[in-house]
């Protein structure tokens, strides 16, 4: 099988499985499409998918490896080779592993503030159409704290607060949880948020890795 090309319809068939599988079957009915990249029929909610990292081919691999669930020290061997003969895991065994002990926090680094920026500004101007409520769904390479996480919400939030279109919610993509962020509830002075999160198992990252395969 030759190698095939890694374009960002891979993400967006990833972030489908994980709604999916991680809150329920409502979100089985998302078409990929084009503004925004994922959608209901009966357009009530549409989704942009996005990624918040650093443009290298070194970052993107750890990205991908990670969003396979591998581990080199204990890698299934059957599993590793059809994740690489998909030509989406090529490369995947070059370099060094970055696991999670080994990542450096970064609060509200400028690849996510600026993709966030981006993204409102966008939703804002009418970009992705009309829907009844817009979705803003972020991979994000590095790990975020729980203050990080809340800093974010605050961030989207205030950029966001005088649009008559804005994102109702914000999906956090880490690579072993999800959080799923109200965008409606932020009380600044309280420090007040409601966000959730679910934990993601290296078995369910090669699961959704392989399930949006082509």
């Amino acid at each position: 099988m030759g190698q095939r090309k890694f374009d960002t319809c891979f993400f967006e068939r990833y972030a489908r499985t994980t709604l999916e599988t991680v809150l329920g079957t409502r979100y089985s009915a998302l078409v990929n499409e084009d503004r925004p990249d994922l959608q209901m029929p009966d357009r009530s909610l549409g989704i942009e998918v996005t990624r918040a990292m650093e443009s290298s081919k070194d970052v993107a691999r750890e990205l991908l490896k990670e969003m396979a669930g591998i581990d080199v020290r204990e890698e299934d061997r059957e599993e590793m080779g059809q994740i690489i003969s998909s030509g989406y895991g090529y490369g995947l065994q070059e370099g060094k592993y970055i696991g999670q002990t080994e990542y450096e926090y970064w609060a509200l680094a400028q690849p996510l503030r600026r993709i966030i920026a981006s993204k409102i500004e966008k939703v804002g101007a009418g970009f992705y159409g009309d829907f009844e409520e817009y979705g803003l769904y972020i991979f994000c390479k590095d790990d975020l704290t729980e203050e990080e996480v809340l800093l974010t919400m605050e961030y989207a939030s205030d950029l966001q607060r005088n649009l008559d279109l804005r994102y109702t919610t914000m999906y956090l993509s880490l690579i072993d949880r999800l959080y799923v962020c109200d965008l409606n509830d932020v009380n600044h002075v309280l420090k007040k948020t409601t966000c959730t999160h679910h934990e993601i198992s290296r078995e369910m990252c090669r699961q959704f890795f392989i399930r949006s395969l082509d």
